[in-house]
């Protein structure tokens, strides 16, 4: 995934001899992934912009936050394609696009799953929006939606579902963290009503 505005630099400093036996510092840049060198990233903050971000996504493609400028935008994060609470809220997402469509506003998913699984997801559910995977959790960490959780009795790091909207300048107005799927959509779709 990417993040702007520009990439990672590490710098390190590099000791030449010269002739005279005086050391001679240079600086030398080294772009740096996240999984060498992880560095801790901001994360969103309400009424603030929010970072553009790219990642793949069902139908073949690629979604850019900077590409819906215009439009309101829902993302919701959800544990695992294909498992009864996230079946539920998507369900509800899609019976509710038009609604949601109407209101000027676009819901993407996003999970850590792999878009093959994502695609049998949508096409199963006949889900009429995309699903975005971040399988390295880029997007999930700057949304900070990662959390420890207990699964029988393990405690295990997943995705915490949780929801935000985004309005048409890329500004984050509205979160929800710790969702509980029943009446959820709908308390999205007011909201982005409403704004």
């Amino acid at each position: 995934m990417l993040l702007d505005p520009t990439p990672l630099v590490k710098i390190n400093v590099v000791l030449f001899y010269h002739e005279s036996g005086v050391h001679l510092p240079w600086l030398v840049p080294n772009l740096v992934s996240d999984k060498e060198n992880p560095v801790p990233m901001s994360v969103v903050s309400l009424n603030k912009k929010v970072k553009n971000f790219t990642l793949p996504a069902t139908g073949d493609q690629s979604i850019s936050l900077k590409d819906l400028s215009g439009t309101k935008v829902v993302i919701y994060f959800y544990p695992k394609d294909s498992t009864p609470g996230c079946t539920t809220e998507g369900q509800d997402f899609r019976d509710n696009k038009s609604k949601f469509s109407r209101a000027n506003a676009v819901i993407l998913g996003v999970s850590r799953d792999s878009i093959k699984s994502h695609e049998n997801f949508k096409e199963k559910q006949s889900f009429n929006f995309d699903l975005l995977s971040d399988a390295e959790e880029t997007l999930c960490k700057y949304f900070d939606v990662i959390k420890e959780k207990n699964m029988y009795g393990k405690k295990v790091m997943g995705i915490e579902r949780s929801t935000f909207l985004i309005d048409e300048e890329g500004v984050l107005r509205q979160e929800w963290r710790k969702v509980k799927v029943a009446g959820h959509v709908e308390e999205v779709l007011a909201a982005a009503k409403a704004l």
